[in-house]
């Protein structure tokens, strides 16, 4: 399965969720606890997010100023903004996994997937790099 059919089937399902979880939801609590839980969601998340946003520049400028790359600080920074963005979109099921990316210790466990499963490649350009020399076998 391609990317684009992996996102067409992610446009298709996620709505088709959230109807039917809002659905579920607004049948059993009633329309406006629903709606004000909705609400309420994305309030809480604006103020993780702010908070979770916060702590990772800080990390990110405490990496910097030790001389190294803050790649891990980054790729949380990602997910952070990742689920910022689910959580003010209404509907439960993004808001499970927005809330999924902005616990700490979850998105950790993210990072690290997401860097096992894509490893970054150094790409050389031009011709490869030929070492000449001689050898000789010492384990005898």
């Amino acid at each position: 399965m391609n990317l684009f059919q992996r996102l067409l089937l992610l446009f298709i399902l996620v709505p088709i969720i959230e109807i039917y979880l809002l659905m579920t939801v607004g049948g059993f609590i009633g329309v406006w606890p629903t709606v004000l839980l909705i609400i309420l969601t994305a309030i809480i998340g604006t103020h993780l997010l702010r908070a979770q946003g916060i702590a990772t520049l800080q990390k990110m400028q405490e990496t910097l100023q030790q001389g190294q790359l803050p790649a891990f600080a980054l790729l949380e920074g990602l997910f952070i903004l990742i689920g910022g963005v689910l959580l003010l979109t209404p509907g439960f099921f993004t808001d499970a996994v927005g809330f999924f990316c902005l616990i700490p210790i979850l998105r950790k466990h993210l990072v690290f997937w997401m860097t096992k499963r894509f490893q970054v490649q150094q790409v050389r350009r031009g011709r490869p790099e030929i070492i000449e020399g001689e050898f000789r076998r010492e384990d005898r």
